[in-house]
């Protein structure tokens, strides 16, 4: 009996300590399923929204839409502005000029050959007067003018006529070039300054893209690319505004030359009228000019 009741007894203890031990598996972590090929990992415990890392979102630069000339004009500093507009302008200004200059220099320069092809045909400065003496131009002006100097001096001796009719042929030449240049120094300054107002719009949009740089702390080339391209677009228009414009004035400058030459021809083929009616001396000068 006794040695029954060891035997219970010792599988008793047997099972309990069994149990135990499964128990105290049962509450450990479990750490076979890390080193179990094919066994999802662990996933980590959430942390609290206070502890989470702050996440910077990236802000892309703003780059304009349109990068033509007029989406540049609209996106450019105030002053990049005004100095285009003024730039357009000019450039206007020179191409008006060129019109109403090439227009009446031409009209002058056709009437001047014309009345001088006149001038060589006739005989007297009276025949002179009733050929060209009528017309609106320059010069029928010189005839007019030396067939009332010549009036005017009738009663006077002839040494002193042709002195006098250089001085009023010269007066009119002079006037009708100081005319036929009105408009030309226009040409000269837009020339002349046109570069430099485009260079300062310039310089205006490259210091307007530096301070972009420094207030985005970036040198990305997307952020200084559209103000260098605006600043680029100033110079631009200043040499457009500024090329032309010289091109122009020199050719005006030439046919300017060249029409005071037919005045001066004119005037030459006058006073060779005035002179010969002196040395025939058939008729009183204020006859010979009628």
């Amino acid at each position: 009996m006794t040695g029954g009741f060891s035997l219970r007894r010792a599988a008793r203890q047997a099972w309990l300590a069994g149990m135990g031990l499964l128990l105290t598996l049962a509450s450990l972590p479990v750490r076979a399923q890390e080193a179990t090929p094919g066994a999802p990992p662990p996933v980590p415990p959430a942390l609290p929204p206070e502890a989470a890392p702050a996440v910077v979102p990236t802000v892309a630069p703003i780059l304009p839409v349109d990068l033509s000339p007029w989406g540049m004009f609209q996106s450019a500093d105030i002053v990049v502005k005004v100095v285009m507009i003024g730039l357009a302008t000019a450039s206007v200004l020179t191409w008006t000029v060129w019109l109403a200059k090439t227009v009446e220099l031409a009209s002058a320069r056709r009437q001047a050959r014309r009345a001088l092809a006149a001038l060589d045909e006739v005989q007297s400065l009276a025949e002179a007067t009733m050929r060209v003496g009528s017309a609106r131009a320059t010069v029928p002006a010189l005839v007019r003018a030396a067939s009332s100097e010549v009036k005017l001096s009738g009663d006077l001796l002839a040494e002193g006529v042709k002195e006098r009719v250089v001085s009023r042929l010269e007066r009119i030449e002079a006037a009708a070039g100081r005319s036929m240049t009105r408009g030309t120094g226009i040409l000269a300054t837009i020339g002349s300054t046109a570069p430099f107002i485009g260079l300062f719009g310039t310089v205006w949009g490259i210091m307007n893209s530096f301070i972009g740089i420094s207030k985005a702390q970036t040198t990305n080339l997307a952020v200084v690319a559209p103000g260098i391209a605006e600043a680029l677009l100033a110079t631009a228009l200043g040499l457009v505004a500024a090329i032309p414009a010289v091109v122009i004035y020199n050719v005006f400058a030439r046919s300017i030359s060249g029409y005071r030459m037919l005045l001066a021809d004119a005037s030459a083929a006058i006073l060779r009228l005035v002179s010969r009616d002196l040395d025939r001396g058939t008729l009183p000068l204020s006859k010979a000019a009628e």
